[in-house]
Parts: C-alpha cells; sequence; structure tokens
C-alpha cells in the first residue's frame, strides 16, 4: 500500500512539474512577444536550466539575452553549447552572431571562415554547415560554403539546387544566371529548361535582366554551339523581350540543327499569334510548310496559317476584297483535304469569318451544323461547335434556335467551363433582349462559376444592370444600351455607335455616360481610330475619374501609347496614375511592373 502511495505521489508531482514547465513556456512565449524581455529571461533561464531538454529552449534563451544586449552571458552560453554538442555548428555560428551584434564582423568572419577551412571533404557536412549560416541569417557565408564545397569534391555543380534557391531569395540575379547556365550545359534537361524559364519571368523586372541573361547564353553559346538548352532560352529570352524575329531565327535554326519535324516552329507561331506579331506567325508557318505535304505539320500549318491571316484582316479596317480571297483559301483548303476532323478546325473559323465579316449567316449556320456531325469529334469540340451555332443563331435572328443549343450545350456540360459559358451566353441573349430581369438572375448564379473568366464577366455586366435600373429612364437607356452591344457582337459597329450617340439624346442625365464612353473607345480601337479611341478614355479620366471604368481607361491608354504610338514617357504618366490613384485595382501590380521596365529599372 505505501509502495502505491508512493508511486502515485511520484506521477502526481511528475505530471504538476510537467504542466509548471507548459505554463512557462507559453507564459515567457507572451512576454517575449509583448516586448517584456526582462521576465521573459526569468522564464527561459530558468527552463533552460532546469528543464528536460535544453535544446528546445536555447534559441529562444538566446534571443532573449541578445534583445537585452547581454552579450557576456550570450557569449558564455553559445561557448558552454559549443563544448558539449561538439560537431554542431549551430553553437559556434551563434558565438559569430553575438560577436556581430556587438559589432565586432571580423572576429565574427574569422570564426565563420575557421569552420569553412576546416571543411571535411563530405558533402552532408557541407551542406550542414550551409543550413546552420542559413539558420543564423548570413546568406553570404551559407553560399560561401556551398561554393568551397564544390572545390573540395572537385565537383562544378555539387550543390547546384541548394546555390539556386539561396540566389533566388537574395534576388542575386547576375549568380542566379550564372547558376542556371552552368547547369544547362552539364544537363540540358527539359524539365530545368522549364524551371529556369519559371524562376527568370517571377525575378526579372526590366529589359536588364533579361539582357544579362541573353549575355551569359550567347557567351556560353560561342563555346558551346551544340547546346540546345542555350539556344532555346536564348528564343525564350527573345520572345520576352518580344524580339519575336530573333526568337523564330533560332528556333529555326534548332529545328534544322536536330532535324526535328516543326514541333517547336509550330508552337512558336502559336506564340507570335497570342501576341499579335502575325507577321512572324505567317513566316515561321511558311517554313513548315516548306517541309512538304508529307510533314505532320502540313495540314494544320495551312489552317494555322489562314486563321493567322483571317486575324491580321479583322483586326483593322476591314477590306472586302482580302476578305473574299481568305474565304476562297477557306474553301480551297477545305475541298483539298475534306471535311473531316482534321479540318473540322478551318470549317470552324471560314463559318466564323462569313457569319460576322461577309455577312453570309446562312452560309455560315448550314457549316457549322455540318461541322457538328462529322463523325468522331470529341464532345468537348462538339460541345464548342454549339455555342458558336448559337452565336451564329442569334445573327440569322433564331433567337429560340439560339437558346436552344445554348440550353443543350449547359446541360450537356454541367458544372464544366464550357457549360458555364452556354449559361452566360444565354443570360447575355436575355440583356440584348432587353430582358434584365431574367438576365440579372442568371448572371448572378454565375458570378460563383468556377471559370474565373465567366465569373468576372457574369459580374461586370450584373453589376451593369442593377446600376442602371433604378428608374424607368434609366431602364430604357439600358435597353437602348444593349441594343447597343448586340450590334458590338454582330461586328456592325457603326450601328453600334449611332445607337450609343442616341441614348442620350432619347434618355438626358442617364446613368450609363461612363459605360458609353468606354463602348465607344473599345469600338475605336477595333477599328485601329486610335485618336477617337484616347478622346473617349481621357473623359472617363476627367468626368469619372472614381467611378468603376477609371482604373481600366487609365490602363488602356497606357497600353495605346506603349504598344501602338510608341510614346512611352505618356505611358508612364497613365501607368505612374493607376499605382498613385488606384492602389486597390486590379492592374495596379502589371502598371508597376511596366512602369519600372518603361523607366528601365535594373532592380536587385
Amino acid at each position: 500500500m505505501k509502495k502505491l502511495l508512493l508511486a502515485v505521489i511520484f506521477v502526481s508531482a511528475s505530471l504538476l512539474s510537467r504542466a509548471q514547465t507548459g505554463s512557462d513556456d507559453v507564459l515567457a512565449l507572451q512576454y517575449y512577444q509583448n516586448g517584456d524581455y526582462e521576465n521573459a529571461l526569468n522564464l527561459y533561464e530558468k527552463l533552460f536550466n532546469h528543464g528536460r531538454n535544453q535544446l528546445q529552449y536555447y534559441d529562444s534563451y538566446l534571443n532573449t539575452l541578445l534583445k537585452l544586449k547581454q552579450y557576456d552571458a550570450a557569449t558564455k552560453l553559445t561557448k558552454k553549447m559549443s563544448s558539449t554538442y561538439k560537431g554542431n555548428f549551430n553553437f559556434p555560428i551563434d558565438q559569430g552572431r553575438v560577436l556581430r551584434e556587438q559589432g565586432e564582423q571580423e572576429k565574427a568572419n574569422e570564426i565563420y571562415n575557421g569552420l569553412i577551412k576546416n571543411l571535411p571533404r563530405e558533402d552532408y557536412v557541407i551542406r550542414d554547415l550551409s543550413v546552420s549560416f542559413y539558420r543564423a541569417d548570413a546568406y553570404d557565408y551559407s553560399i560561401k560554403t556551398l561554393v568551397a564545397g564544390r572545390k573540395l569534391l572537385n565537383d562544378e555543380t555539387a550543390f547546384a539546387f541548394d546555390l539556386l534557391a539561396l540566389y533566388r531569395y537574395q534576388k542575386n540575379k547576375p549568380m542566379l544566371i550564372e547558376e542556371y547556365v552552368n547547369l544547362l550545359g552539364k544537363e540540358p534537361n527539359s524539365q530545368l529548361i522549364n524551371q529556369a524559364k519559371s524562376t527568370f519571368s517571377n525575378l526579372f523586372e526590366s529589359a536588364e535582366d533579361y539582357d544579362l541573361l541573353k549575355s551569359a547564353l550567347l557567351k556560353r553559346l560561342q563555346k558551346d554551339p551544340q547546346n540546345t538548352a542555350f539556344s532555346e532560352m536564348l528564343a525564350w529570352q527573345f520572345i520576352q523581350q518580344k524580339e519575336f524575329d530573333m526568337a523564330l531565327r533560332q528556333i529555326i535554326a534548332l529545328d534544322k540543327r536536330l532535324k526535328e519535324d516543326g514541333d517547336r516552329v509550330y508552337e512558336l507561331a502559336s506564340v507570335f499569334l497570342a501576341n499579335k506579331a502575325y507577321e512572324q506567325a505567317v513566316e515561321a508557318l511558311e517554313y513548315l510548310l516548306s517541309k512538304g505535304s508529307e510533314s505532320p505539320h502540313y495540314i494544320p500549318a495551312k489552317m494555322q496559317m489562314l486563321y493567322t491571316k483571317n486575324r491580321q484582316l479583322t483586326a483593322g479596317k476591314l477590306n472586302l476584297g482580302e476578305l473574299n480571297q481568305l474565304e476562297k483559301d477557306y474553301l480551297g483548303l477545305i475541298q483539298e483535304f475534306g471535311k473531316n476532323r482534321n479540318t473540322a478546325l478551318a470549317m470552324r473559323h471560314l463559318a466564323s469569318l462569313q457569319a460576322f465579316h461577309l455577312n453570309k449567316p446562312k452560309e455560315a449556320e448550314l457549316l457549322l451544323e455540318e461541322t457538328l456531325n462529322i463523325p468522331g469529334l470529341p464532345a468537348l469540340t462538339a460541345g464548342q461547335i454549339k455555342l458558336e451555332l448559337g452565336d451564329i443563331y442569334i445573327l440569322t435572328g433564331e433567337v429560340w434556335e439560339a437558346a436552344l443549343v445554348y440550353g443543350q450545350a449547359e446541360k450537356q456540360f454541367a458544372n464544366e467551363p464550357i457549360g458555364q459559358e452556354a449559361k452566360y451566353k444565354n443570360a447575355k441573349l436575355s440583356y440584348y433582349q432587353g430582358d434584365l430581369t431574367w438576365a440579372k438572375a442568371q448572371l448572378d448564379v454565375l458570378k460563383s462559376s468556377t471559370s474565373q473568366l465567366i465569373a468576372n464577366d457574369a459580374l461586370n455586366l450584373s453589376l451593369l444592370i442593377s446600376e442602371n435600373t433604378a428608374s424607368e429612364g434609366d431602364s430604357n437607356a439600358l435597353k437602348k444600351y444593349a441594343k447597343a452591344d448586340f450590334y458590338v457582337f454582330i461586328n456592325q459597329n457603326d450601328r453600334a455607335l449611332a445607337t450609343l450617340d442616341s441614348i442620350n439624346t432619347l434618355y438626358p442625365n442617364n446613368s450609363l455616360e461612363d459605360d458609353i464612353l468606354m463602348s465607344k473607345a473599345k469600338i475605336f480601337q477595333k477599328q485601329n481610330l486610335l485618336d477617337q479611341a484616347i478622346g473617349q478614355l481621357v473623359l472617363i479620366v476627367s468626368r469619372h475619374g472614381t467611378d468603376l471604368w477609371a482604373d481600366d481607361a487609365l490602363f488602356t491608354l497606357a497600353e495605346i501609347y506603349e504598344s501602338d504610338l510608341k510614346n512611352n514617357a505618356k505611358a508612364m504618366e497613365y501607368y505612374q496614375k493607376i499605382i498613385t490613384d488606384f492602389p486597390g485595382s486590379l492592374y495596379v501590380t502589371e502598371a508597376r511592373k511596366r512602369y519600372r521596365n518603361l523607366r528601365g529599372d535594373n532592380l536587385g
């Protein structure tokens, strides 16, 4: 019985001690976080000296001593731990840390350099010391350890990924470039190339950054011209700088050297098309076509060539003669290769051209219906064709057919992006028809769409309706505005402009002035009438500087001056205004990046 009682007392005392330790631990942390370092020190000293695990409280104890500038006690602590835990680099490095806190950098350096000098030729020990320096915020010595370790191991790529992580953390762009280039010289694999591209695109902020990369790559290519990784990275650098001619030259040279089938060139043509670099896209596609009809990219390149010319012709003022010739080229391609899965995309592009630019919606409708019946079409492709067919039904006045085909796609692809797009198109059809209540109900459902683009579009249109239906006059004005929107959709821009101009006459003092100005600006920009577009955008900024479209107008102005008019000073002025006047804008990050790029910053 006595033994049992003693055991109970012992266990109870042990539990009480642990509970007290836990309580002191929490209280000490609270004191430290509140800046009450004196009380924190009393507890941490007690926990360190009498706790079960000194290492558990060492960092907190040392940090508190340093906060109180008790350097003698901190030095005594680090030396004691170094003696107790021989081979653990953390404690001698902490001795150096205490010296640094006292301004004794040279003495700290002696300790640090001594540790590096005495490293054995064992990679795990080298890495352990580097990590210990990193823990003490001695990042330069962390790097120095790894570089010295390379020499010890006689391996110039040892610890490459550790160094890459450190250089990236420091934003040391020259060394990051050098490390990646050295590594690509030894291991030119696609995974490493993609990692380098991702790292540089996230870190680089100016043209000078890319120039550093270009210089490093060109030097290495002179020494190792057969290394395809350097050529691929150089082409990527040219693309980032929008030097598309140079990028194409690199990729074609690479395709020829490796005797490839044009995969890289075909992908590059798509990049050019996305950047509206139509001339370079055509040149890339002509190279692919020169490989002959046996090339795997021959038919896709022919279709892409026509689509590129399509985009090029419809991007500015339309030339009916050139559009008619383009239609003939499409028909010739379809006649040459037949109507099948391989030419379905060309048939869709031709239908869009006929419907929206050649005033042949019925022919386009029949062509898409025929395309939809091609055997073996992937389900998603068929669903997309249904959406395109619905758009054309709207042009031909068959609105019930349009609603039906949108509904089919919505049902077939419920909870998928294409189904949500179908629902949005149906809501917008109701909006075009002036059924604003029904349209808004559908749009409000889509505001939580998994597709961010659809969700944003739905939110914007829903806000447009809710903010402009407060009175009967505003509602009627919005219905007229919706009609103008419809004319924009069917590519009747002159009718759209006339309708927009009529709104203020028919409904004076309506709530749509900034929306009307933005719509007109977009139409003028689409027609390449940049002076008129700028005029509308400037009115938005001057009259509606705190409204919804203000930051959009500023960003559009900056883009026009930067990309179209090549007036960098004016573009910088508008980017700066976004940064200073609209800090919460979605455009502010991109505006800051472009502003710095135009200014030529070389940020570290």
